[in-house]
């Protein structure tokens, strides 16, 4: 079976309506002009007939902006028009006055219609874990509504998969990484053997290079020496010779 959220309708009856405007008590002329707005927009509301129904409670709220059915019932047809952030704003407005509405049977009867439907806006978002706070403030303003009992259930169920489904993507990643972590090490320690082997073949050529280098500084070594010592030899024969002629010069 297809579950569902479950949203609280509009109440025709009028709550709160004795609000004090700012400079003065609220005529009775004001809350009549409310009150017709307000039903005007209830009556297009129950025809779905919703962004006609958001006018005529704009104009109850501009008579009375404190009007508590005027809020919540505009909050509903943004609601119902998908336009859940702007519906919330409404909502949180009336939650602000919580401290005030809860003090009669009425008011927390409106105070767990307002935390109902800011469910259902979190649901809309996603945002189970608010979802479920609030259908909890619901319930302690009305403990017996069957609906928030339902949207509770969902909303901890939808939120219990969201969490095991991060925690199976987090588990997921660090696997991943784990094994991009294992690759890595598996091809550093593949590599090391043929980066030893180069640098001892590379060794192994340089080695005869030098032995090479070594022989050859022999060999010019020894050639030089031994055509020093023919040179030598040169002079000390021709030192002879002439040491001869001079002594043949003294016998003439």
């Amino acid at each position: 079976m297809k579950r569902t959220i479950q949203m609280k309708t509009i109440r025709i009856a009028i709550l709160c309506g004795g609000a004090l405007l700012v400079g003065g008590v609220f005529s009775a002329s004001a809350q009549k002009a409310e009150r017709k707005q307000v039903r005007e927009g209830n009556s297009l509301y129950q025809s779905e007939k919703y962004t006609e129904a958001e006018v005529a409670y704009r104009k109850a709220l501009d008579v009375n902006p404190r009007s508590v059915e005027g809020i919540y019932n505009l909050g509903n047809a943004l609601y119902k028009q998908k336009k859940f952030q702007e519906a919330a704003e409404q909502y949180q407005l009336l939650a602000g006055q919580e401290a005030k509405l809860k003090e009669t049977p009425e008011g927390r009867a409106r105070l767990a219609q307002v935390y109902h439907n800011m469910g259902n806006v979190c649901m809309q978002a996603k945002d189970y874990a608010q979802s479920v706070e609030a259908y909890k403030q619901s319930l302690r303003m009305n403990p017996k509504d069957d609906e928030t009992r339902y949207n509770l259930a969902l909303a901890q169920k939808l939120l219990n998969d969201q969490q095991q489904q991060q925690d199976q993507s987090q588990n997921q990643q660090n696997q991943d990484k784990q094994e991009n972590q294992d690759k890595q090490d598996q091809q550093q320690q593949q590599q090391q053997p043929q980066q030893d082997n180069q640098q001892n073949k590379t060794q192994e050529e340089q080695q005869p290079n030098e032995q090479m280098s070594q022989d050859n500084a022999q060999q010019m070594l020894d050639a030089f020496l031994q055509d020093e010592k023919d040179t030598q030899e040169k002079v000390k024969k021709a030192q002879q010779q002439k040491q001869q002629r001079r002594k043949t010069e003294k016998q003439w």
